[in-house]
Protein backbone atom coordinates (compact mmCIF):
# COMPACT_ATOMS: atom_id res chain seq x y z
CA UNK A 1 0.00 0.00 0.00
CA UNK A 2 1.20 4.43 -0.04
CA UNK A 3 1.25 6.73 -2.17
CA UNK A 4 -0.55 5.23 -3.77
CA UNK A 5 2.28 5.22 -4.60
CA UNK A 6 -0.88 0.83 -3.54
CA UNK A 7 -2.06 2.52 -6.56
CA UNK A 8 -0.32 3.72 -10.15
CA UNK A 9 -0.55 7.61 -10.15
CA UNK A 10 -3.63 8.64 -12.48
CA UNK A 11 -1.64 9.20 -15.20
CA UNK A 12 1.08 6.56 -15.52
CA UNK A 13 -1.13 4.93 -18.78
CA UNK A 14 -1.21 8.47 -20.42
CA UNK A 15 2.96 8.88 -19.86
CA UNK A 16 3.19 6.82 -22.39
CA UNK A 17 2.56 8.93 -25.13
CA UNK A 18 6.09 10.35 -25.10
CA UNK A 19 7.50 12.53 -28.05
CA UNK A 20 9.64 10.90 -30.46
CA UNK A 21 9.93 7.88 -33.20
CA UNK A 22 10.63 4.81 -32.02
CA UNK A 23 10.82 1.13 -33.95
CA UNK A 24 7.56 -0.91 -33.77
CA UNK A 25 8.55 -4.32 -32.92
CA UNK A 26 7.87 -7.65 -35.12
CA UNK A 27 5.72 -9.80 -33.28
CA UNK A 28 7.59 -12.44 -31.90
CA UNK A 29 9.25 -9.34 -29.63
CA UNK A 30 6.32 -7.76 -28.43
CA UNK A 31 5.43 -10.36 -25.60
CA UNK A 32 8.59 -9.84 -24.35
CA UNK A 33 8.57 -6.11 -24.55
CA UNK A 34 5.56 -6.02 -22.75
CA UNK A 35 6.64 -8.94 -19.78
CA UNK A 36 10.22 -6.74 -19.69
CA UNK A 37 7.43 -3.44 -18.74
CA UNK A 38 5.32 -4.93 -17.05
CA UNK A 39 7.36 -6.46 -14.39
CA UNK A 40 9.84 -3.53 -14.11
CA UNK A 41 6.87 -0.57 -13.55
CA UNK A 42 5.55 -3.15 -11.29
CA UNK A 43 8.44 -3.66 -9.06
CA UNK A 44 8.36 0.19 -8.78
CA UNK A 45 4.76 0.20 -8.18
CA UNK A 46 4.94 -2.98 -5.09
CA UNK A 47 7.95 -1.78 -3.76
CA UNK A 48 5.96 1.65 -2.89
CA UNK A 49 3.32 -0.26 -1.36
CA UNK A 50 4.42 -3.43 0.02
CA UNK A 51 6.98 -1.60 2.50
CA UNK A 52 4.15 0.11 4.00
CA UNK A 53 3.00 -3.65 5.05
CA UNK A 54 6.56 -4.06 6.39
CA UNK A 55 6.62 -1.08 8.68
CA UNK A 56 5.75 -2.42 12.31
CA UNK A 57 7.96 -5.15 11.69
CA UNK A 58 10.76 -3.00 10.50
CA UNK A 59 9.67 -0.97 13.14
CA UNK A 60 9.97 -3.55 16.02
CA UNK A 61 13.25 -4.52 14.04
CA UNK A 62 15.33 -1.80 14.92
CA UNK A 63 13.38 -0.09 17.63
CA UNK A 64 12.69 2.30 15.34
CA UNK A 65 10.14 5.61 16.42
CA UNK A 66 7.47 6.73 13.64
CA UNK A 67 10.16 9.31 11.97
CA UNK A 68 12.80 6.64 11.40
CA UNK A 69 9.67 4.41 9.85
CA UNK A 70 8.86 7.89 8.01
CA UNK A 71 11.98 8.03 6.37
CA UNK A 72 11.85 4.29 5.20
CA UNK A 73 9.38 5.37 3.28
CA UNK A 74 9.97 9.09 2.13
CA UNK A 75 13.34 8.61 1.16
CA UNK A 76 12.14 6.53 -1.27
CA UNK A 77 9.75 8.40 -2.76
CA UNK A 78 11.57 11.71 -2.33
CA UNK A 79 13.97 11.09 -5.15
CA UNK A 80 10.89 8.92 -7.24
CA UNK A 81 8.93 12.34 -7.75
CA UNK A 82 11.65 14.67 -7.54
CA UNK A 83 13.39 12.67 -10.25
CA UNK A 84 10.64 10.88 -12.74
CA UNK A 85 10.42 13.66 -14.91
CA UNK A 86 14.66 14.03 -14.97
CA UNK A 87 14.30 10.58 -15.47
CA UNK A 88 12.05 10.86 -18.73
CA UNK A 89 14.56 13.38 -20.63
CA UNK A 90 17.54 11.43 -19.69
CA UNK A 91 15.59 8.47 -21.77
CA UNK A 92 14.46 10.78 -24.51
CA UNK A 93 18.22 11.83 -24.52
CA UNK A 94 20.42 8.94 -24.60
CA UNK A 95 18.51 5.78 -25.55
CA UNK A 96 15.16 5.11 -23.25
CA UNK A 97 16.24 0.97 -23.55
CA UNK A 98 19.50 2.18 -21.82
CA UNK A 99 17.76 4.37 -19.06
CA UNK A 100 14.94 1.53 -18.10
CA UNK A 101 17.80 -1.53 -17.65
CA UNK A 102 20.23 1.40 -15.89
CA UNK A 103 17.23 2.23 -13.55
CA UNK A 104 16.00 -1.43 -12.45
CA UNK A 105 20.31 -2.32 -11.95
CA UNK A 106 20.02 0.47 -9.66
CA UNK A 107 16.98 -0.40 -8.23
CA UNK A 108 17.91 -3.95 -7.55
CA UNK A 109 21.24 -3.21 -6.03
CA UNK A 110 19.91 -0.79 -3.74
CA UNK A 111 17.00 -3.39 -3.26
CA UNK A 112 19.77 -5.84 -1.86
CA UNK A 113 21.07 -2.91 0.35
CA UNK A 114 17.47 -2.71 1.82
CA UNK A 115 17.70 -6.40 2.48
CA UNK A 116 20.77 -6.79 4.17
CA UNK A 117 20.71 -3.16 6.13
CA UNK A 118 21.57 -3.85 9.30
CA UNK A 119 20.23 -0.39 10.78
CA UNK A 120 17.76 2.16 10.31
CA UNK A 121 20.16 4.22 8.54
CA UNK A 122 21.65 1.79 6.26
CA UNK A 123 18.12 1.13 4.83
CA UNK A 124 16.88 4.60 4.22
CA UNK A 125 20.53 5.03 2.46
CA UNK A 126 19.42 1.83 0.30
CA UNK A 127 15.34 3.26 0.09
CA UNK A 128 17.09 6.57 -1.39
CA UNK A 129 18.54 4.47 -3.96
CA UNK A 130 15.65 2.54 -4.72
CA UNK A 131 14.13 5.99 -5.75
CA UNK A 132 16.60 6.72 -8.02
CA UNK A 133 16.42 3.74 -10.01
CA UNK A 134 12.61 4.06 -9.80
CA UNK A 135 12.65 7.19 -11.11
CA UNK A 136 14.71 5.85 -14.22
CA UNK A 137 12.69 2.78 -14.92
CA UNK A 138 9.25 4.15 -14.11
CA UNK A 139 9.59 6.83 -17.30
CA UNK A 140 11.23 4.78 -19.18
CA UNK A 141 8.89 1.28 -18.82
CA UNK A 142 6.41 3.30 -20.38
CA UNK A 143 7.54 4.95 -22.90
CA UNK A 144 9.15 1.97 -24.50
CA UNK A 145 5.90 0.63 -25.13
CA UNK A 146 4.63 3.78 -26.78
CA UNK A 147 7.47 3.18 -29.41
CA UNK A 148 8.28 -0.01 -29.71
CA UNK A 149 4.30 -1.03 -31.19
CA UNK A 150 2.47 0.68 -34.19
CA UNK A 151 0.04 2.95 -34.07
CA UNK A 152 -2.58 -0.17 -34.76
CA UNK A 153 -1.68 -1.88 -31.77
CA UNK A 154 -0.53 0.26 -29.08
CA UNK A 155 -3.76 0.97 -27.50
CA UNK A 156 -4.04 -2.78 -26.73
CA UNK A 157 -0.32 -3.25 -25.73
CA UNK A 158 -1.42 0.18 -23.23
CA UNK A 159 -4.70 -1.57 -22.16
CA UNK A 160 -2.32 -4.96 -21.51
CA UNK A 161 0.48 -2.96 -19.51
CA UNK A 162 -2.35 -0.88 -17.71
CA UNK A 163 -4.56 -4.92 -16.64
CA UNK A 164 -1.09 -6.40 -15.36
CA UNK A 165 0.17 -3.90 -13.38
CA UNK A 166 -2.68 -3.56 -11.68
CA UNK A 167 -3.21 -6.96 -10.81
CA UNK A 168 0.57 -7.08 -9.57
CA UNK A 169 -0.08 -4.16 -7.91
CA UNK A 170 -3.21 -5.89 -6.53
CA UNK A 171 -1.63 -8.99 -5.19
CA UNK A 172 1.86 -7.06 -3.70
CA UNK A 173 0.67 -5.99 -0.37
CA UNK A 174 -1.06 -9.44 0.38
CA UNK A 175 1.97 -11.38 -1.27
CA UNK A 176 4.27 -8.63 0.72
CA UNK A 177 2.43 -9.41 4.36
CA UNK A 178 2.59 -13.29 3.81
CA UNK A 179 6.34 -12.81 3.23
CA UNK A 180 6.68 -10.68 6.22
CA UNK A 181 4.54 -12.82 8.27
CA UNK A 182 6.20 -16.30 7.82
CA UNK A 183 9.85 -15.46 6.79
CA UNK A 184 11.19 -11.81 7.36
CA UNK A 185 10.47 -8.27 5.86
CA UNK A 186 13.93 -8.53 4.12
CA UNK A 187 11.83 -10.55 1.74
CA UNK A 188 10.11 -7.71 0.67
CA UNK A 189 13.55 -6.37 -1.00
CA UNK A 190 15.18 -9.54 -1.97
CA UNK A 191 12.37 -10.55 -4.70
CA UNK A 192 13.55 -7.31 -6.48
CA UNK A 193 16.56 -9.29 -7.34
CA UNK A 194 15.15 -12.06 -9.48
CA UNK A 195 12.61 -10.02 -11.40
CA UNK A 196 15.09 -7.32 -12.36
CA UNK A 197 17.48 -10.36 -13.22
CA UNK A 198 15.03 -11.44 -15.76
CA UNK A 199 13.56 -7.55 -16.71
CA UNK A 200 17.37 -6.77 -17.49
CA UNK A 201 17.97 -10.08 -19.54
CA UNK A 202 14.68 -9.34 -21.38
CA UNK A 203 15.68 -5.72 -22.14
CA UNK A 204 18.81 -6.79 -23.82
CA UNK A 205 17.53 -9.21 -25.70
CA UNK A 206 14.41 -8.17 -27.08
CA UNK A 207 14.08 -4.41 -26.54
CA UNK A 208 14.86 -1.97 -29.51
CA UNK A 209 16.69 1.09 -28.37
CA UNK A 210 15.16 4.47 -29.09
CA UNK A 211 14.94 7.92 -28.29
CA UNK A 212 13.66 11.82 -28.90
CA UNK A 213 14.29 13.19 -32.04
CA UNK A 214 13.84 16.60 -30.48
CA UNK A 215 15.33 15.69 -26.84
CA UNK A 216 19.30 17.78 -27.40
CA UNK A 217 19.43 18.43 -23.01
CA UNK A 218 18.98 17.57 -19.70
CA UNK A 219 17.53 20.08 -16.80
CA UNK A 220 20.23 19.52 -14.37
CA UNK A 221 19.63 22.35 -12.68
CA UNK A 222 15.86 21.75 -12.29
CA UNK A 223 16.30 18.23 -11.05
CA UNK A 224 18.74 19.96 -8.38
CA UNK A 225 16.64 22.55 -7.20
CA UNK A 226 13.60 20.06 -7.20
CA UNK A 227 15.06 17.49 -5.36
CA UNK A 228 16.75 20.16 -2.53
CA UNK A 229 13.31 21.54 -2.13
CA UNK A 230 11.75 18.77 -1.56
CA UNK A 231 14.26 17.08 0.47
CA UNK A 232 14.26 20.30 2.55
CA UNK A 233 10.83 20.41 3.44
CA UNK A 234 10.42 16.90 4.43
CA UNK A 235 13.50 17.06 6.64
CA UNK A 236 11.82 19.99 8.18
CA UNK A 237 8.82 18.76 8.70
CA UNK A 238 9.10 15.24 9.69
CA UNK A 239 12.04 16.41 12.13
CA UNK A 240 9.75 18.86 14.06
CA UNK A 241 8.57 15.78 15.64
CA UNK A 242 12.04 15.42 17.04
CA UNK A 243 13.70 18.53 17.29
CA UNK A 244 10.85 21.13 17.40
CA UNK A 245 10.24 24.09 15.24
CA UNK A 246 12.48 26.70 16.57
CA UNK A 247 15.54 24.06 15.87
CA UNK A 248 18.06 25.80 13.27
CA UNK A 249 17.76 22.48 11.25
CA UNK A 250 14.68 22.43 11.19
CA UNK A 251 14.19 26.39 10.74
CA UNK A 252 16.82 26.27 8.28
CA UNK A 253 15.99 23.05 6.16
CA UNK A 254 12.19 24.64 5.80
CA UNK A 255 14.13 27.77 4.27
CA UNK A 256 16.16 25.90 1.79
CA UNK A 257 13.13 23.88 1.11
CA UNK A 258 11.18 26.74 -0.09
CA UNK A 259 13.71 28.85 -1.31
CA UNK A 260 15.34 26.09 -3.54
CA UNK A 261 11.58 25.63 -5.04
CA UNK A 262 11.05 29.17 -5.36
CA UNK A 263 14.52 29.34 -7.11
CA UNK A 264 13.53 25.91 -9.45
CA UNK A 265 10.22 28.04 -10.67
CA UNK A 266 12.48 30.80 -11.65
CA UNK A 267 14.46 28.39 -13.56
CA UNK A 268 12.14 26.77 -15.61
CA UNK A 269 10.49 29.31 -15.98
CA UNK A 270 14.09 30.92 -18.29
CA UNK A 271 15.72 27.71 -19.31
CA UNK A 272 15.35 26.21 -22.98
CA UNK A 273 14.61 22.82 -22.38
CA UNK A 274 12.94 22.96 -18.94
CA UNK A 275 12.13 19.76 -17.04
CA UNK A 276 8.32 21.76 -15.96
CA UNK A 277 7.40 23.88 -18.73
CA UNK A 278 5.14 26.22 -16.94
CA UNK A 279 3.22 27.01 -20.39
CA UNK A 280 1.54 24.11 -20.09
CA UNK A 281 -0.14 25.46 -16.96
CA UNK A 282 -1.44 27.96 -19.29
CA UNK A 283 -4.43 25.33 -19.87
CA UNK A 284 -6.72 25.91 -16.44
CA UNK A 285 -7.91 22.63 -17.28
CA UNK A 286 -4.21 21.12 -16.45
CA UNK A 287 -3.77 23.59 -13.71
CA UNK A 288 -6.75 22.55 -12.20
CA UNK A 289 -6.71 18.67 -12.70
CA UNK A 290 -2.80 18.91 -11.60
CA UNK A 291 -4.73 20.65 -8.33
CA UNK A 292 -6.89 18.15 -7.55
CA UNK A 293 -4.36 15.89 -8.04
CA UNK A 294 -2.57 17.32 -4.83
CA UNK A 295 -5.27 17.45 -2.62
CA UNK A 296 -6.85 13.85 -3.33
CA UNK A 297 -3.22 11.92 -3.66
CA UNK A 298 -1.93 13.90 -0.42
CA UNK A 299 -5.17 12.13 1.29
CA UNK A 300 -4.21 9.05 0.01
CA UNK A 301 -0.29 8.69 0.65
CA UNK A 302 -0.96 9.42 4.68
CA UNK A 303 -3.86 6.70 4.37
CA UNK A 304 -1.63 4.02 3.08
CA UNK A 305 1.02 4.89 5.48
CA UNK A 306 -1.36 4.90 8.43
CA UNK A 307 -3.53 2.10 7.80
CA UNK A 308 -1.35 -0.67 8.07
CA UNK A 309 -0.23 0.26 11.31
CA UNK A 310 -3.59 0.52 12.63
CA UNK A 311 -4.30 -3.03 11.56
CA UNK A 312 -1.93 -4.38 12.68
CA UNK A 313 -0.16 -2.59 15.69
CA UNK A 314 -4.09 -1.81 17.20
CA UNK A 315 -6.52 -3.88 15.83
CA UNK A 316 -3.92 -7.16 15.17
CA UNK A 317 -4.12 -7.93 11.83
CA UNK A 318 -1.92 -10.71 10.64
CA UNK A 319 0.51 -8.93 7.91
CA UNK A 320 -1.26 -11.12 4.72
CA UNK A 321 -4.45 -9.83 6.53
CA UNK A 322 -3.14 -6.44 6.51
CA UNK A 323 -2.59 -6.45 3.06
CA UNK A 324 -5.72 -8.00 1.97
CA UNK A 325 -7.99 -5.49 3.93
CA UNK A 326 -7.15 -2.68 1.22
CA UNK A 327 -7.58 -5.29 -1.80
CA UNK A 328 -11.42 -4.25 -2.80
CA UNK A 329 -9.85 -0.95 -3.43
CA UNK A 330 -7.80 -1.90 -5.60
CA UNK A 331 -10.01 -4.52 -7.52
CA UNK A 332 -12.70 -1.59 -7.66
CA UNK A 333 -10.46 0.60 -9.21
CA UNK A 334 -9.67 -2.22 -11.62
CA UNK A 335 -12.68 -3.41 -13.03
CA UNK A 336 -13.91 -0.06 -12.89
CA UNK A 337 -11.94 2.06 -14.98
CA UNK A 338 -13.15 1.02 -18.64
CA UNK A 339 -16.49 2.06 -16.80
CA UNK A 340 -15.60 5.30 -15.66
CA UNK A 341 -13.68 5.88 -18.38
CA UNK A 342 -17.04 6.08 -20.32
CA UNK A 343 -18.47 8.65 -18.12
CA UNK A 344 -16.17 11.33 -19.71
CA UNK A 345 -17.35 10.59 -23.28
CA UNK A 346 -21.01 10.64 -21.78
CA UNK A 347 -21.19 13.34 -19.50
CA UNK A 348 -17.66 15.19 -19.82
CA UNK A 349 -14.80 14.91 -16.93
CA UNK A 350 -16.59 17.51 -14.96
CA UNK A 351 -19.27 15.94 -12.95
CA UNK A 352 -17.31 12.77 -12.37
CA UNK A 353 -14.36 15.07 -10.66
CA UNK A 354 -16.84 16.40 -8.37
CA UNK A 355 -18.55 13.43 -7.62
CA UNK A 356 -15.71 10.97 -7.27
CA UNK A 357 -14.08 13.38 -4.90
CA UNK A 358 -17.14 13.55 -2.87
CA UNK A 359 -17.55 9.78 -2.61
CA UNK A 360 -13.66 9.33 -1.13
CA UNK A 361 -14.79 12.26 1.05
CA UNK A 362 -17.09 9.84 2.44
CA UNK A 363 -14.96 6.76 2.32
CA UNK A 364 -12.67 8.60 4.70
CA UNK A 365 -15.17 9.57 6.99
CA UNK A 366 -16.45 5.91 7.18
CA UNK A 367 -12.73 5.31 8.16
CA UNK A 368 -12.72 7.54 11.37
CA UNK A 369 -15.97 5.65 12.59
CA UNK A 370 -14.07 2.05 13.81
CA UNK A 371 -12.46 1.80 17.17
CA UNK A 372 -10.07 -0.62 19.07
CA UNK A 373 -11.26 -4.53 18.01
CA UNK A 374 -14.37 -3.72 15.97
CA UNK A 375 -15.35 -6.27 12.87
CA UNK A 376 -13.63 -5.86 9.34
CA UNK A 377 -16.66 -6.67 7.24
CA UNK A 378 -19.25 -3.76 9.23
CA UNK A 379 -16.10 -1.12 9.79
CA UNK A 380 -13.35 -0.64 7.48
CA UNK A 381 -14.93 -3.48 4.67
CA UNK A 382 -17.67 -0.46 3.97
CA UNK A 383 -15.12 2.25 4.02
CA UNK A 384 -12.82 0.70 1.60
CA UNK A 385 -15.21 0.01 -1.05
CA UNK A 386 -16.51 3.62 -1.04
CA UNK A 387 -13.13 4.77 -0.96
CA UNK A 388 -12.17 2.73 -3.59
CA UNK A 389 -15.75 4.14 -5.80
CA UNK A 390 -14.44 7.03 -5.59
CA UNK A 391 -10.96 6.88 -6.93
CA UNK A 392 -12.63 4.37 -9.41
CA UNK A 393 -14.97 7.35 -10.70
CA UNK A 394 -11.87 9.94 -10.11
CA UNK A 395 -8.90 8.52 -11.91
CA UNK A 396 -9.91 7.32 -15.37
CA UNK A 397 -11.72 11.03 -15.90
CA UNK A 398 -8.66 13.01 -14.36
CA UNK A 399 -6.17 11.09 -17.01
CA UNK A 400 -8.42 12.07 -19.70
CA UNK A 401 -8.55 16.01 -18.61
CA UNK A 402 -4.73 15.75 -18.64
CA UNK A 403 -4.11 14.38 -21.42
CA UNK A 404 -6.96 16.58 -23.35
CA UNK A 405 -6.01 19.66 -21.96
CA UNK A 406 -2.35 20.30 -23.69
CA UNK A 407 -1.49 19.59 -27.28
CA UNK A 408 -1.04 16.06 -28.51
CA UNK A 409 3.05 16.51 -28.94
CA UNK A 410 2.59 17.76 -25.38
CA UNK A 411 0.99 14.40 -23.72
CA UNK A 412 4.03 12.79 -22.53
CA UNK A 413 5.19 15.06 -20.55
CA UNK A 414 1.97 16.64 -19.06
CA UNK A 415 0.96 12.82 -17.79
CA UNK A 416 4.94 12.87 -16.33
CA UNK A 417 3.78 16.43 -14.49
CA UNK A 418 0.89 15.01 -12.69
CA UNK A 419 2.15 11.60 -12.19
CA UNK A 420 4.93 13.36 -10.61
CA UNK A 421 2.38 15.98 -8.56
CA UNK A 422 0.69 12.52 -7.33
CA UNK A 423 3.99 11.34 -5.71
CA UNK A 424 4.93 14.71 -4.51
CA UNK A 425 1.47 15.18 -2.77
CA UNK A 426 2.03 11.86 -0.95
CA UNK A 427 5.11 12.29 -0.20
CA UNK A 428 4.66 16.03 1.52
CA UNK A 429 1.36 14.65 3.89
CA UNK A 430 3.08 11.77 4.98
CA UNK A 431 6.02 14.62 6.20
CA UNK A 432 2.96 17.24 7.16
CA UNK A 433 0.34 14.98 8.38
CA UNK A 434 2.66 12.88 10.05
CA UNK A 435 3.10 15.83 12.91
CA UNK A 436 -0.70 16.09 13.26
CA UNK A 437 -0.90 12.10 14.44
CA UNK A 438 2.09 12.35 16.46
CA UNK A 439 0.89 15.19 18.48
CA UNK A 440 -3.06 13.92 18.39
CA UNK A 441 -1.47 10.46 19.71
CA UNK A 442 1.05 12.08 22.85
CA UNK A 443 -2.09 14.42 23.87
CA UNK A 444 -4.66 11.54 24.32
CA UNK A 445 -2.07 9.55 25.64
CA UNK A 446 -0.96 11.98 27.73
CA UNK A 447 -4.40 12.12 29.12
CA UNK A 448 -5.31 8.83 29.78
CA UNK A 449 -1.65 8.41 31.75
CA UNK A 450 -3.04 11.08 34.11
CA UNK A 451 -5.59 8.73 35.63
CA UNK A 452 -3.00 6.21 36.27
CA UNK A 453 -0.87 6.16 39.33
CA UNK A 454 2.23 5.75 37.68
CA UNK A 455 5.74 6.02 39.29
CA UNK A 456 7.79 9.26 37.34
CA UNK A 457 10.19 7.24 36.14
CA UNK A 458 7.86 4.94 34.07
CA UNK A 459 5.67 7.71 32.89
CA UNK A 460 8.92 9.33 31.75
CA UNK A 461 9.72 6.49 29.74
CA UNK A 462 6.21 5.97 28.26
CA UNK A 463 6.06 9.79 27.35
CA UNK A 464 9.77 9.73 26.05
CA UNK A 465 8.33 7.20 23.55
CA UNK A 466 5.52 8.75 22.06
CA UNK A 467 7.49 9.21 19.00
CA UNK A 468 7.05 5.68 18.72
CA UNK A 469 3.19 5.74 18.09
CA UNK A 470 1.38 2.28 18.49
CA UNK A 471 4.68 0.36 18.62
CA UNK A 472 5.49 2.02 22.14
CA UNK A 473 6.47 -0.84 24.42
CA UNK A 474 5.05 -1.07 28.15
CA UNK A 475 7.38 -0.79 30.21
CA UNK A 476 8.21 -4.45 31.73
CA UNK A 477 8.15 -3.71 35.81
CA UNK A 478 4.50 -3.36 35.97
CA UNK A 479 2.08 -4.73 37.38
CA UNK A 480 -0.47 -7.30 34.55
CA UNK A 481 -3.18 -5.32 35.21
CA UNK A 482 -1.70 -1.84 34.28
CA UNK A 483 0.13 -3.19 31.86
CA UNK A 484 -3.16 -3.97 30.32
CA UNK A 485 -4.50 -0.84 31.31
CA UNK A 486 -1.75 1.46 29.53
CA UNK A 487 -2.13 -0.81 26.13
CA UNK A 488 -5.69 -0.33 25.48
CA UNK A 489 -4.75 3.52 26.11
CA UNK A 490 -2.13 3.25 23.48
CA UNK A 491 -4.38 1.75 21.28
CA UNK A 492 -6.97 4.50 21.98
CA UNK A 493 -4.33 7.13 21.38
CA UNK A 494 -3.31 5.83 18.15
CA UNK A 495 -7.48 5.65 16.85
CA UNK A 496 -7.95 8.95 18.12
CA UNK A 497 -5.12 10.09 15.92
CA UNK A 498 -5.60 8.02 13.32
CA UNK A 499 -9.64 9.74 13.48
CA UNK A 500 -8.40 13.64 13.15
CA UNK A 501 -5.84 12.39 10.09
CA UNK A 502 -8.79 10.47 8.36
CA UNK A 503 -11.67 13.33 8.51
CA UNK A 504 -8.37 15.95 7.18
CA UNK A 505 -7.97 13.60 4.57
CA UNK A 506 -11.93 13.64 3.69
CA UNK A 507 -11.41 17.87 4.03
CA UNK A 508 -8.85 17.31 1.31
CA UNK A 509 -11.34 15.18 -0.80
CA UNK A 510 -13.79 18.08 -0.35
CA UNK A 511 -11.11 20.67 -1.54
CA UNK A 512 -10.82 18.07 -5.02
CA UNK A 513 -13.78 18.32 -5.57
CA UNK A 514 -14.18 21.93 -5.22
CA UNK A 515 -11.17 22.55 -7.32
CA UNK A 516 -12.92 20.90 -10.20
CA UNK A 517 -16.16 22.51 -9.93
CA UNK A 518 -14.21 25.99 -9.83
CA UNK A 519 -11.49 25.20 -12.21
CA UNK A 520 -13.33 22.36 -14.99
CA UNK A 521 -15.54 23.54 -17.94
CA UNK A 522 -18.76 22.94 -18.28
CA UNK A 523 -18.77 22.34 -21.44
CA UNK A 524 -17.33 18.66 -22.32
CA UNK A 525 -16.15 19.44 -25.55
CA UNK A 526 -13.83 22.39 -24.37
CA UNK A 527 -10.91 21.36 -21.80
CA UNK A 528 -9.24 24.52 -23.00
CA UNK A 529 -5.89 24.75 -24.43
CA UNK A 530 -2.89 26.84 -23.34
CA UNK A 531 -1.52 28.92 -26.28
CA UNK A 532 1.43 28.56 -26.10
CA UNK A 533 2.11 24.80 -25.44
Amino acid sequence: MSSIASMRTPCDEAAMRSVGPGVPCGAEARPWILAATILGSSMAFIDSTVVNVALPALQASFHATVVDVQWVVESYGLFLSALILLGGSLGDLLGRRRMFVVGVAIFAVASAGCGFASNNHQLIIARSIQGVGAALLVPGSLAIISTSFDEKIVGQAIGTWSGFTAITTAIGPVFGGSLVEHGSWRWVFFINLPLAAAVIAISVWWIPESRSVIADRVDWLGAILATVGLGGLVYGFIETVNLGWSNPLVFGSLIIGFGSLIAFVLVEANVTAPMLPLTLFGSRSFSGANLLTLFLYAAIGIFFFLFPLNLIQVQGYSTTAAGAAVLPLILLMFLLSRWSGGLVARYGARGPLIIGPLIAALGFVLFAVPSVGDNYWKTFFPAVVVLGFGMAVTVAPLTTVVMNSVNQDRVGTASGINNAVARVAGVLAIAVLGIVMVNAFGSRLNRSLAGFSLPPGILQVIQANEIKLAGLQVPTDLNPGAKTAIKESIGEAFVFGFRIVMLICAGLSLASAAVAWLMMPKDRHRLGLPRHS
